[in-house]
C-alpha cells in the first residue's frame, strides 16, 4: 500500500513568500551571481542551492541566500545524506539539513539515490546502489526517516552511473517507482543523468523514459556532460555540470515535456561556472520549450489542476 508522505508545515508569519515551484526554468544559485540575478529584467523562475553549503550559522552566503529567498522561490538539493548507505542516516547531518529547511522554507527538498559514506569515511561522490529488494527496503526506510524529521515529502533523483551490479534483480525505473510508491516521496528526473547512464551502459534513453513514472515527477534537472574513454578505449560520459546542455539532452527534455507537461526545470552548472548571462541563456531555452510544448502535453491537465 502506498504511504502518504507528511505535508509541508504551514509556517505562520513567515519571513519568506510561500508556494510551490513554478513550472518554469530555474538555475543553481552561485554567490557571485546574486547581484546580477536581483538586477536582471529576466526573472528566473526559481533558484536552487546545495544544502551542505548553508549548514553554517551565518556569513555572506546566508545573507546572499536570504536576499534571493525574499524575491524568488527556492529549492534545496542535498548531496550528503547517503540515502543508499547500509549504515543508516547520519542523524547529525539530518539535523543540520532540517535547520536549513526550517530557516529558508523552500518549495522543494531533494536528494540523490546514492551513498557516499562508510564507517567514519565520507566520499566526495555519489556512488550507485544495487537494485534489489534489500536495498529498496533500506532506501524506503531512510526516506521515511528523512520525511518524518523534515515534516514534508522530499524528491528522489535518479542517478548517473558508470558501473552496474550483477546482484540487481530490478530495473532502475521499477526500483525508483516502488521506492516512491512505498515512501510517498516525489521524483526528480535528471535527464542528463538518463543520457549519461544510457550511453555508459549501452541502453536506449527513450526506453528508460517510457518506463519512468513521469506522473510522479515534480522537478527536472538539466546539465552538461563531458566525454572521456575508459580503460578499454570505449566512450564514457561524465556528469560534469561544467558546460551547456547537450543537444541530445534537449531533445529528450522535449519528449518528457510533451508527455508530462510543464515542470520546474533546473539548469545545473557547478564546475567552471560562467557569468550569469550564460546560465540565463540556458534557462531561457528551457522556458521556450516549456511554453511551446507544456500546454499540449498528455499529462498537462494534471499539472494545471494542481
Amino acid at each position: 500500500m502506498t504511504q502518504s508522505a507528511p505535508k509541508p508545515p504551514i509556517v505562520e508569519n513567515s519571513r519568506f513568500p510561500s508556494g510551490p515551484l513554478p513550472p518554469r526554468a530555474g538555475a543553481g544559485l552561485k554567490t557571485d551571481h546574486v547581484d546580477s540575478i536581483l538586477a536582471d529584467d529576466y526573472r528566473i523562475g526559481f533558484l536552487e542551492v546545495h544544502a551542505e553549503n548553508y549548514m553554517g550559522e551565518g556569513g555572506p552566503a546566508h545573507r546572499a541566500l536570504a536576499a534571493i529567498r525574499s524575491e524568488f522561490p527556492l529549492s534545496i538539493h542535498g548531496v550528503g545524506l547517503s540515502i543508499g548507505s547500509e549504515e543508516g542516516i547520519d542523524t547529525a547531518h539530518l539535523e543540520r539539513l532540517a535547520r536549513v529547511v526550517d530557516r529558508y522554507q523552500p518549495s522543494m527538498v531533494s536528494e540523490h539515490l546514492a551513498w557516499s559514506s562508510h564507517d567514519a569515511g565520507y566520499f566526495n561522490d555519489l556512488l550507485p546502489v544495487p537494485y534489489d529488494r534489500q536495498t529498496l527496503d533500506r532506501v524506503v526506510a531512510h526516506i521515511s526517516q528523512i520525511q518524518d524529521r523534515l515534516r514534508r515529502p522530499i524528491l528522489l533523483e535518479n542517478p548517473s552511473t558508470y558501473v552496474a551490479f550483477e546482484q540487481s534483480t530490478m530495473s532502475e525505473t521499477d526500483f525508483i517507482r516502488e521506492i516512491a510508491q512505498k515512501s510517498g516521496c516525489g521524483l526528480l528526473l535528471d535527464i542528463n543523468n538518463v543520457f549519461v547512464s544510457a550511453t555508459n551502459h549501452g541502453w536506449k534513453p527513450m526506453n528508460y523514459l517510457r518506463d519512468f513514472p513521469l506522473e510522479l515527477v515534480e522537478e527536472i534537472h538539466l546539465a552538461g556532460h563531458a566525454e572521456d574513454v575508459d580503460d578499454e578505449g570505449d566512450l564514457i560520459l561524465i556528469d560534469a555540470h561544467d558546460r551547456p546542455v547537450a543537444d541530445a539532452v534537449w531533445k529528450l527534455y522535449e519528449t518528457v515535456i510533451c508527455q508530462a507537461g510543464a515542470l520546474p526545470t533546473l539548469i545545473e552548472w557547478d564546475n567552471d561556472v560562467p557569468e550569469w548571462p550564460v546560465l540565463r541563456r540556458e534557462a531561457r531555452l528551457a522556458d521556450a520549450i516549456l511554453d511551446r510544448l507544456g500546454p499540449a502535453s498528455l499529462l498537462g491537465s494534471r499539472h494545471a489542476a494542481e
